[in-house]
Protein backbone atom coordinates (compact mmCIF):
# COMPACT_ATOMS: atom_id res chain seq x y z
CA UNK A 1 0.00 0.00 0.00
CA UNK A 2 2.94 2.32 0.80
CA UNK A 3 6.39 1.44 -0.46
CA UNK A 4 9.63 3.37 -0.69
CA UNK A 5 12.98 2.56 -2.26
CA UNK A 6 15.99 4.64 -1.17
CA UNK A 7 13.69 7.63 -0.72
CA UNK A 8 15.74 10.71 0.16
CA UNK A 9 15.26 14.42 0.69
CA UNK A 10 18.14 16.88 1.04
CA UNK A 11 17.91 20.58 1.82
CA UNK A 12 20.59 23.22 1.41
CA UNK A 13 21.32 25.88 4.02
CA UNK A 14 24.36 28.19 4.24
CA UNK A 15 26.07 26.18 1.53
CA UNK A 16 25.58 22.97 3.51
CA UNK A 17 23.61 19.91 2.49
CA UNK A 18 21.17 18.73 5.17
CA UNK A 19 19.90 15.17 4.86
CA UNK A 20 16.34 15.22 6.17
CA UNK A 21 15.52 11.72 4.87
CA UNK A 22 18.36 9.43 3.82
CA UNK A 23 17.69 6.29 1.77
CA UNK A 24 14.39 5.20 3.30
CA UNK A 25 13.35 1.64 2.38
CA UNK A 26 9.95 0.83 3.83
CA UNK A 27 6.78 -1.11 3.13
CA UNK A 28 3.47 -0.50 4.91
CA UNK A 29 0.82 -3.12 4.29
CA UNK A 30 -2.76 -2.56 3.25
CA UNK A 31 -5.04 -2.10 6.25
CA UNK A 32 -2.13 -1.65 8.66
CA UNK A 33 -1.74 1.02 11.33
CA UNK A 34 1.96 1.82 11.09
CA UNK A 35 3.71 3.96 13.68
CA UNK A 36 6.57 6.20 12.54
CA UNK A 37 8.58 7.19 15.61
CA UNK A 38 11.53 9.52 15.97
CA UNK A 39 12.76 12.65 17.74
CA UNK A 40 12.00 16.20 16.62
CA UNK A 41 13.86 16.97 13.42
CA UNK A 42 14.21 13.30 12.50
CA UNK A 43 12.52 13.78 9.11
CA UNK A 44 9.14 12.21 9.87
CA UNK A 45 7.06 15.14 8.61
CA UNK A 46 9.31 15.49 5.56
CA UNK A 47 8.65 11.83 4.78
CA UNK A 48 4.89 12.35 5.02
CA UNK A 49 5.08 15.44 2.81
CA UNK A 50 6.90 13.45 0.13
CA UNK A 51 4.46 10.54 0.31
CA UNK A 52 1.55 12.99 0.12
CA UNK A 53 3.10 14.62 -2.98
CA UNK A 54 3.47 17.98 -1.27
CA UNK A 55 7.22 18.11 -1.91
CA UNK A 56 9.32 16.14 -4.34
CA UNK A 57 12.06 13.72 -3.28
CA UNK A 58 15.70 14.44 -4.02
CA UNK A 59 16.33 10.79 -4.86
CA UNK A 60 14.68 7.40 -4.70
CA UNK A 61 11.14 6.25 -5.40
CA UNK A 62 7.86 5.83 -3.54
CA UNK A 63 4.45 4.32 -4.29
CA UNK A 64 1.16 4.99 -2.51
CA UNK A 65 -1.81 2.75 -3.27
CA UNK A 66 0.06 1.44 -6.33
CA UNK A 67 0.71 4.91 -7.76
CA UNK A 68 4.22 6.32 -8.08
CA UNK A 69 5.11 9.58 -6.38
CA UNK A 70 6.29 12.08 -8.96
CA UNK A 71 4.32 10.61 -11.85
CA UNK A 72 0.77 10.27 -10.48
CA UNK A 73 0.70 13.02 -7.87
CA UNK A 74 -2.83 14.28 -8.54
CA UNK A 75 -4.23 10.74 -8.30
CA UNK A 76 -2.35 10.08 -5.07
CA UNK A 77 -3.64 13.30 -3.50
CA UNK A 78 -7.19 12.29 -4.37
CA UNK A 79 -6.77 8.92 -2.63
CA UNK A 80 -5.17 9.98 0.64
CA UNK A 81 -6.26 11.85 3.73
CA UNK A 82 -3.90 14.02 5.76
CA UNK A 83 -4.19 15.12 9.36
CA UNK A 84 -1.46 17.60 10.26
CA UNK A 85 -0.36 18.56 13.77
CA UNK A 86 -1.97 21.98 13.30
CA UNK A 87 -5.59 21.68 12.08
CA UNK A 88 -5.48 24.77 9.82
CA UNK A 89 -9.24 25.37 9.76
CA UNK A 90 -11.17 28.34 8.41
CA UNK A 91 -11.92 29.64 11.88
CA UNK A 92 -14.57 32.21 10.91
CA UNK A 93 -16.61 29.58 9.08
CA UNK A 94 -18.86 27.03 10.69
CA UNK A 95 -17.81 23.43 11.19
CA UNK A 96 -20.25 22.35 8.50
CA UNK A 97 -19.01 24.93 5.98
CA UNK A 98 -15.38 23.95 6.62
CA UNK A 99 -16.19 20.40 5.63
CA UNK A 100 -18.41 21.37 2.70
CA UNK A 101 -15.57 23.33 1.09
CA UNK A 102 -13.20 20.37 1.21
CA UNK A 103 -15.83 17.88 0.17
CA UNK A 104 -16.46 19.99 -2.93
CA UNK A 105 -12.73 20.23 -3.64
CA UNK A 106 -12.45 16.44 -3.42
CA UNK A 107 -15.40 15.99 -5.75
CA UNK A 108 -17.54 14.17 -3.19
CA UNK A 109 -20.90 13.31 -4.79
CA UNK A 110 -23.11 13.57 -1.70
CA UNK A 111 -21.54 16.55 0.04
CA UNK A 112 -24.30 17.05 2.60
CA UNK A 113 -24.51 13.37 3.43
CA UNK A 114 -20.77 12.94 3.94
CA UNK A 115 -20.48 16.09 6.02
CA UNK A 116 -23.32 14.96 8.28
CA UNK A 117 -21.89 11.44 8.53
CA UNK A 118 -18.53 12.55 9.89
CA UNK A 119 -19.87 15.34 12.09
CA UNK A 120 -22.12 12.76 13.74
CA UNK A 121 -19.36 10.13 14.00
CA UNK A 122 -17.12 12.62 15.78
CA UNK A 123 -19.89 13.98 17.97
CA UNK A 124 -19.87 17.45 16.39
CA UNK A 125 -23.28 17.49 14.75
CA UNK A 126 -24.87 19.61 17.47
CA UNK A 127 -22.15 22.24 16.87
CA UNK A 128 -22.33 22.09 13.08
CA UNK A 129 -23.25 25.76 12.66
CA UNK A 130 -20.77 27.09 15.23
CA UNK A 131 -17.67 28.94 14.04
CA UNK A 132 -14.66 26.62 14.11
CA UNK A 133 -12.57 29.31 15.81
CA UNK A 134 -14.65 28.95 18.97
CA UNK A 135 -13.93 25.22 19.27
CA UNK A 136 -11.60 23.70 21.85
CA UNK A 137 -8.34 22.09 20.68
CA UNK A 138 -9.93 18.67 20.87
CA UNK A 139 -12.97 19.71 18.84
CA UNK A 140 -10.76 21.33 16.21
CA UNK A 141 -8.72 18.16 15.92
CA UNK A 142 -11.88 16.08 15.52
CA UNK A 143 -13.07 18.45 12.81
CA UNK A 144 -9.71 18.10 11.06
CA UNK A 145 -10.04 14.30 11.21
CA UNK A 146 -13.47 14.56 9.62
CA UNK A 147 -12.02 16.77 6.88
CA UNK A 148 -9.32 14.21 6.10
CA UNK A 149 -11.89 11.41 5.66
CA UNK A 150 -14.70 13.05 3.69
CA UNK A 151 -13.66 11.44 0.40
CA UNK A 152 -13.20 8.00 2.02
CA UNK A 153 -9.47 7.67 1.28
CA UNK A 154 -7.89 4.20 1.57
CA UNK A 155 -4.67 5.74 2.98
CA UNK A 156 -4.55 8.25 5.83
CA UNK A 157 -1.48 10.10 7.10
CA UNK A 158 -1.69 11.39 10.68
CA UNK A 159 1.03 13.63 12.08
CA UNK A 160 0.85 13.88 15.89
CA UNK A 161 -2.96 13.50 15.99
CA UNK A 162 -3.25 13.84 19.79
CA UNK A 163 -0.57 16.48 20.36
CA UNK A 164 -1.57 19.06 23.00
CA UNK A 165 -4.99 17.46 23.54
CA UNK A 166 -6.43 16.84 26.99
CA UNK A 167 -6.78 13.15 28.00
CA UNK A 168 -10.48 12.96 27.14
CA UNK A 169 -10.04 14.46 23.67
CA UNK A 170 -6.95 12.32 23.03
CA UNK A 171 -8.93 9.18 23.93
CA UNK A 172 -11.69 10.19 21.51
CA UNK A 173 -9.14 10.55 18.72
CA UNK A 174 -7.48 7.21 19.56
CA UNK A 175 -10.84 5.45 19.64
CA UNK A 176 -11.65 6.85 16.23
CA UNK A 177 -8.33 5.64 14.83
CA UNK A 178 -9.26 2.18 16.12
CA UNK A 179 -12.51 2.48 14.19
CA UNK A 180 -10.63 3.38 11.01
CA UNK A 181 -8.41 0.34 11.43
CA UNK A 182 -11.52 -1.81 11.64
CA UNK A 183 -12.59 -0.40 8.27
CA UNK A 184 -9.41 -1.68 6.60
CA UNK A 185 -7.80 1.70 5.95
CA UNK A 186 -4.03 2.03 5.90
CA UNK A 187 -2.90 4.54 8.54
CA UNK A 188 0.58 6.06 8.66
CA UNK A 189 0.88 7.51 12.16
CA UNK A 190 3.67 9.87 13.23
CA UNK A 191 3.64 10.27 16.99
CA UNK A 192 5.78 11.06 20.03
CA UNK A 193 3.26 9.31 22.27
CA UNK A 194 4.78 5.86 22.78
CA UNK A 195 1.83 4.54 24.75
CA UNK A 196 -0.39 5.58 21.85
CA UNK A 197 1.87 3.80 19.36
CA UNK A 198 1.85 0.67 21.54
CA UNK A 199 -1.93 0.55 21.63
CA UNK A 200 -2.69 1.46 18.03
CA UNK A 201 0.09 0.19 15.79
CA UNK A 202 0.67 -3.30 14.46
CA UNK A 203 4.25 -2.36 13.58
CA UNK A 204 6.48 0.59 14.30
CA UNK A 205 9.46 2.09 12.53
CA UNK A 206 12.06 3.99 14.55
CA UNK A 207 13.50 6.71 12.35
CA UNK A 208 16.17 9.38 12.53
CA UNK A 209 16.97 10.52 8.99
CA UNK A 210 17.17 6.83 8.16
CA UNK A 211 15.19 3.81 9.28
CA UNK A 212 16.88 2.30 12.34
CA UNK A 213 14.49 -0.60 12.95
CA UNK A 214 11.02 -1.77 11.96
CA UNK A 215 8.90 -4.57 13.46
CA UNK A 216 6.13 -5.19 15.96
CA UNK A 217 6.75 -3.74 19.45
CA UNK A 218 7.01 -7.24 20.95
CA UNK A 219 9.47 -8.42 18.30
CA UNK A 220 11.68 -5.38 18.91
CA UNK A 221 11.59 -6.07 22.66
CA UNK A 222 12.76 -9.64 22.10
CA UNK A 223 15.50 -8.53 19.70
CA UNK A 224 16.88 -5.96 22.15
CA UNK A 225 16.28 -7.50 25.55
CA UNK A 226 15.31 -11.14 25.05
CA UNK A 227 12.57 -12.59 27.26
CA UNK A 228 13.11 -12.24 30.97
CA UNK A 229 11.45 -13.92 33.92
CA UNK A 230 11.40 -12.30 37.37
CA UNK A 231 11.20 -14.70 40.31
CA UNK A 232 10.39 -13.23 43.73
CA UNK A 233 11.83 -15.32 46.58
CA UNK A 234 11.01 -15.01 50.27
CA UNK A 235 14.11 -13.81 52.13
CA UNK A 236 15.93 -16.69 53.85
CA UNK A 237 15.78 -16.70 57.64
CA UNK A 238 19.50 -17.28 58.11
CA UNK A 239 22.72 -17.28 56.12
CA UNK A 240 21.03 -15.02 53.58
CA UNK A 241 24.03 -14.35 51.35
CA UNK A 242 24.97 -18.03 51.17
CA UNK A 243 21.42 -19.04 50.32
CA UNK A 244 21.04 -16.43 47.59
CA UNK A 245 24.42 -17.39 46.14
CA UNK A 246 23.31 -21.02 46.06
CA UNK A 247 20.05 -20.13 44.34
CA UNK A 248 21.63 -18.02 41.62
CA UNK A 249 24.30 -20.68 41.03
CA UNK A 250 21.55 -23.27 40.64
CA UNK A 251 19.75 -21.14 38.05
CA UNK A 252 22.92 -20.35 36.12
CA UNK A 253 23.74 -24.04 36.02
CA UNK A 254 20.67 -24.81 33.92
CA UNK A 255 21.68 -25.26 30.28
CA UNK A 256 18.82 -23.22 28.82
CA UNK A 257 19.39 -20.12 30.97
CA UNK A 258 21.05 -17.38 28.93
CA UNK A 259 21.70 -14.95 31.77
CA UNK A 260 20.70 -14.55 35.41
CA UNK A 261 21.18 -11.76 37.95
CA UNK A 262 20.09 -10.99 41.49
CA UNK A 263 18.39 -7.75 42.37
CA UNK A 264 18.87 -6.77 46.01
CA UNK A 265 15.86 -7.02 48.28
CA UNK A 266 14.12 -3.77 49.08
CA UNK A 267 13.35 -3.01 52.77
CA UNK A 268 13.62 -6.62 53.79
CA UNK A 269 11.31 -7.75 51.02
CA UNK A 270 11.65 -10.46 48.43
CA UNK A 271 14.89 -11.34 46.70
CA UNK A 272 14.38 -11.06 42.96
CA UNK A 273 16.08 -13.14 40.30
CA UNK A 274 15.97 -11.81 36.72
CA UNK A 275 16.53 -14.63 34.24
CA UNK A 276 16.85 -14.32 30.44
CA UNK A 277 15.27 -17.25 28.56
CA UNK A 278 14.29 -18.19 25.04
CA UNK A 279 10.94 -19.73 26.04
CA UNK A 280 9.77 -18.74 29.54
CA UNK A 281 6.48 -20.63 29.35
CA UNK A 282 8.28 -23.92 28.75
CA UNK A 283 11.36 -23.27 30.90
CA UNK A 284 9.95 -21.55 34.00
CA UNK A 285 8.68 -24.81 35.61
CA UNK A 286 12.17 -26.33 35.55
CA UNK A 287 13.62 -23.21 37.18
CA UNK A 288 10.95 -23.24 39.88
CA UNK A 289 11.56 -26.95 40.62
CA UNK A 290 15.33 -26.39 40.84
CA UNK A 291 14.96 -23.47 43.25
CA UNK A 292 12.46 -25.28 45.47
CA UNK A 293 14.89 -28.19 45.58
CA UNK A 294 17.47 -25.78 47.01
CA UNK A 295 15.12 -24.63 49.75
CA UNK A 296 13.87 -21.43 48.13
CA UNK A 297 10.36 -20.22 48.88
CA UNK A 298 8.84 -18.71 45.74
CA UNK A 299 6.32 -15.93 46.24
CA UNK A 300 5.43 -15.35 42.59
CA UNK A 301 6.79 -15.45 39.03
CA UNK A 302 6.17 -12.96 36.25
CA UNK A 303 7.68 -11.88 32.94
CA UNK A 304 9.65 -8.64 32.84
CA UNK A 305 8.10 -6.54 30.11
CA UNK A 306 10.20 -3.66 28.85
CA UNK A 307 8.25 -0.59 27.85
CA UNK A 308 8.16 0.72 24.32
CA UNK A 309 10.02 3.72 25.72
CA UNK A 310 12.90 1.38 26.67
CA UNK A 311 12.89 -0.01 23.13
CA UNK A 312 12.72 3.41 21.51
CA UNK A 313 15.47 4.97 23.63
CA UNK A 314 17.77 2.00 23.11
CA UNK A 315 17.34 2.17 19.34
CA UNK A 316 17.74 5.95 19.15
CA UNK A 317 20.80 6.00 21.40
CA UNK A 318 22.50 3.04 19.73
CA UNK A 319 21.32 3.55 16.15
CA UNK A 320 23.96 4.67 13.68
Amino acid sequence: MIRTEALSKYFHSDHQEIKAVDGLNLQVNEGEVFGFLGPNGAGKTTTVRMLACLIGPTAGHAWVNGLEVGTADAQIRSQIGILTESPGLYERLSARRNLEIFAELYGVKDVGGQVEKYLRLLDLWDRRDTEAGTFSKGMKQKLAIARSLLHEPPVVFMDEPTSALDPEAAKTVRDFIETLRGQGRTIFLCTHNLDEAERLCERIGVFRQRLIAVDTPDALRRQLFGRQTVIHLAPPSAEASEAVARWIATVRGLSFVKHADVLPAEDGGATRLIITLSDPAAQNPAIVNALVGQGAQIQFVNELRHSLEDVYLSLIQNGK
